[in-house]
């Protein structure tokens, strides 16, 4: 883990879901849910959680109210590495269920 200097660097979180040795985790309904599951929510919820910092940081500098400029494209890079996460988890998905569509029974 990265440790903070001077409140600029935040440490990285783990992926608790990719962590874990076991194959399923418990917590939904039915009491359990994939791992995959779990990741691909992960990721959409880091994808609107950035998406919404952007946009609060977009309306403080509008207002004048952003005290230090660099943070809104520090904000904006993060968002849009968090969608390229996603989009990368989705094709990759999409792979190998056509990947087990093509398998012959």
């Amino acid at each position: 883990m990265i440790e903070q200097v001077n409140g600029f660097i935040t440490p990285m979180k783990g992926w608790d879901a990719v962590e874990k040795n076991d194959k399923k985790i418990t917590g939904t309904e039915n009491g359990t849910k994939s791992v995959f599951q779990s990741v691909l929510e992960d990721t959409v919820q880091n994808v609107y959680d950035t998406q919404k910092d952007v946009e609060q940081k977009q309306y403080l500098l509008a207002t004048g109210q952003l005290e230090d400029a660099h943070s809104l494209p520090i904000a904006q890079a993060k968002a849009e590495l968090s969608l390229e996460v996603m989009i990368s988890l989705r094709n990759k998905a999409m792979e190998a269920y056509n990947e087990i569509l093509k398998m012959s029974v």
